[in-house]
């Protein structure tokens, strides 16, 4: 048994669910039933046809409604990983901390390129690290304490899975200078980031290695799963960059957050309207389960 799950930016009518329900009859699957998760916001459809031709069939239909389409059984994961940068918080740092470099475009202009897989990610990561030599490095807790925000629904989402007995851990391009302090702020396990070098109090231009790339972020995946005794398709990960496509592709549930085409292209399903709260909807939990965001 499948569900299709309708999740609303704002809201969802009973009218826009029959109209989910003729468009997956047209492409030949018989809806078997509606249930409300939250009235008027997400709502699940199930079916036992072709999960593919349902997705085909209902992404993009209802404006402003976000889709995803999963098996029913093993809906609530038992380990979360995502991403940092502009998905559990609203930011990429190192353009912020560019920004107190005065060199935020330029650097920018390669996160931008790098995200959307045009380039290679560690080469890129290297690039933006030179460009941030010299500054002193006072200015990590002032970029932290001045530009990071967190995602409305993250502190929901990752305290619910906790709660529920899940593994949460924040996995990071970035650096562990915000990684470790954004994790602690949302509330996840532990965190798994880049390391930026400094000497004499300021940075170096260079970072730690191994570089925490699409291959780090897909090792720290399975070495979680593996370390529990949890089965990947028992995981759920978000992200919104290329360099974290291999890891959503692991996952038992891989989905892209206001992503980059080419992630969206690969995740298993895409939250474009909502925030990352929707991910508790699509775990089948109403709002009045929710730990406080």
């Amino acid at each position: 048994m499948f569900i299709a799950t309708l999740i609303a930016a704002r809201r969802i009518s009973s009218g826009d669910i029959s109209l989910a329900e003729d468009a997956l009859r047209e492409r030949g699957i018989e809806p078997m039933g509606r249930s409300w998760i939250e009235e008027d916001k997400a709502c699940d459809i199930l079916f036992s046809a072709d999960p593919t031709i349902a997705r085909d069939a209902l992404e993009g239909m209802i404006s402003g409604a976000d889709l995803v389409v999963q098996g029913e059984a093993g809906r609530r994961k038992r380990l979360l990983v995502a991403d940092m940068d502009s998905t559990m918080i609203t930011v990429e740092c190192i353009d912020e901390l560019a920004d107190y470099a005065g060199r935020k475009a330029e650097v920018a202009e390669i996160t931008e390129r790098a995200m959307r897989g045009e380039i290679d990610f560690t080469a890129a990561l290297r690039d933006r690290v030179a460009l941030l030599k010299g500054l002193e490095e006072a200015v990590l807790d002032r970029c932290h304490d001045e530009r990071v925000r967190i995602t409305p629904g993250a502190r929901a989402l990752v305290r619910t899975m906790r709660r529920e007995g899940a593994y949460c851990l924040l996995v990071s391009g970035g650096f562990s200078a915000f990684a470790d302090r954004v994790a602690g702020a949302i509330g996840f396990d532990g965190a798994v980031a880049n390391t930026l070098l400094v000497e004499e109090g300021r940075l170096s231009g260079t970072v730690g290695e191994p570089i925490v790339g699409a291959e780090g972020k897909l090792q720290a995946l399975i070495d979680a799963a593996e370390a529990r005794a949890i089965e990947l398709g028992e995981s759920l990960a978000i992200g919104d960059g290329a360099n974290d496509i291999p890891m959503l592709k692991a996952a038992g549930l891989g989905v892209a957050y206001h992503a980059k085409p080419k992630v969206a292209a690969a995740a298993d399903a895409r939250i474009e309207h909502g925030d990352v709260g929707a991910l508790l909807f699509a775990q089948g939990y109403a709002r009045s389960e929710w730990e406080a965001n």
